[in-house]
C-alpha cells in the first residue's frame, strides 16, 4: 500500500536534518528540462505564470539559475524534512526514529511538480512549480501533459509486489489529477476530513483537512498500516472514521468541536 501526499510552497532549509540517510530522486533528467524551461522566463513572465509578488518571483528564478542535476547534502535536503506547509506541520518528520523513516521511504510517495514524485529521503533543493502551473513544454501546454502517464506508472513499480495494490489518496485535487487513472493499475482509496459546522453540516475546511492528511500519514507510518481498513482506527485530534458516510473507496473522517 502506498500513501501520496502533496508537497508544500512552505521550506525549511536552515534546520539541521534528523538523518543523513537519503536516496536520489527519480526523474532528475526530467526536472532539468523543467528548470532549462523555467530558466527562460523572466521574472516578470514567473510572477504572472505563477501569481507571484516581485520578491518571490526573484527568489524563485534564482533558485532555478542554482538548481544543480546533482544533489548534495550541501544544496539538498531529504523531501520530508525540506516541505514544511500545514501537511508537514500534522507529519512531524523531523521527530520520526530511523525505522519509521525507513518505513515511510518504502511505503510514502510525494507529488511534485517539478520532481514528478519523491520519495521521503530522496534530495530535493530549494523550488516553486505547483502542479497547476501553465507550463509550456514541448509535451503540451501544462504540468499534467509533461509529465503524462510517467507517475501512474511509476506508481504502479513501487506496488508491483503487493498482490492486492492499493494507493491511499492524501493529496489535494490539483496534485492528484497528475495520477493518470488510465495507466494505474491500482485501487485507490481518498481520506476525507470534515469539520461540524452550524446547521448540522460537516465540510471540508481546506488549512484543517491538510493538516489532518499529514496527521493520518504519520498515524499510518506509526501504527505500519498496511490495510485501508486499518486507517478506520484513526483518532487524532479527536477526528472519528464516520462509517455511515463513508464509501469502500471514500474513507470520511469527522470531527465536532471540543
Amino acid at each position: 500500500m502506498l500513501f501520496l501526499l502533496s508537497p508544500a510552497k512552505a521550506l525549511d532549509y536552515e534546520t539541521a536534518p534528523s538523518t543523513n540517510t537519503h536516496t536520489r530522486p527519480q526523474f532528475v533528467s526530467q526536472s532539468m528540462a523543467l528548470i532549462e524551461t523555467l530558466r527562460r522566463q523572466s521574472p516578470g513572465q514567473i510572477a504572472r505564470l505563477m501569481d507571484l509578488s516581485d520578491k518571490l518571483a526573484a527568489l524563485n528564478v534564482a533558485r532555478y539559475q542554482a538548481w544543480k542535476p546533482r544533489l548534495t547534502s550541501k544544496n539538498s535536503k531529504q523531501a520530508l524534512l525540506a516541505f514544511n506547509g500545514d501537511v508537514y506541520e500534522g507529519l512531524q518528520a523531523s521527530t520520526l526514529s530511523t525505522n519509521d523513516l525507513a518505513w515511510a521511504q518504502d511505503h510514502v510517495a510525494i507529488l511534485s511538480g517539478l520532481y514528478g514524485v519523491l520519495r521521503p529521503l530522496d534530495l530535493m533543493q530549494p523550488y516553486r512549480l505547483e502542479m497547476g502551473t501553465a507550463l509550456a513544454t514541448e509535451q503540451g501546454k501544462n504540468l499534467y501533459q509533461f509529465w503524462g502517464a510517467q507517475i501512474a506508472e511509476y506508481l504502479n513499480t513501487r506496488l508491483q509486489t503487493d498482490k492486492t495494490p492499493v494507493v491511499i489518496n492524501l493529496a489535494s485535487q490539483e496534485y492528484f489529477k497528475v495520477v493518470d487513472m488510465k495507466a494505474l493499475r491500482a485501487r485507490v482509496v481518498t481520506c476525507v476530513f470534515e469539520e461540524w459546522r452550524s446547521a448540522g453540516q460537516y465540510k471540508v475546511v481546506s488549512f484543517m483537512a491538510k493538516r489532518a492528511r499529514g496527521l493520518m500519514a504519520r498515524h499510518a507510518i506509526n501504527q505500519r498500516i498496511s490495510t485501508p481498513e486499518g486507517l478506520c482506527t484513526f483518532k487524532t485530534e479527536n477526528y472519528v472514521f464516520d462509517e455511515k458516510a463513508s464509501l469502500p473507496d471514500r474513507l470520511v473522517f469527522r470531527r465536532k468541536p471540543v
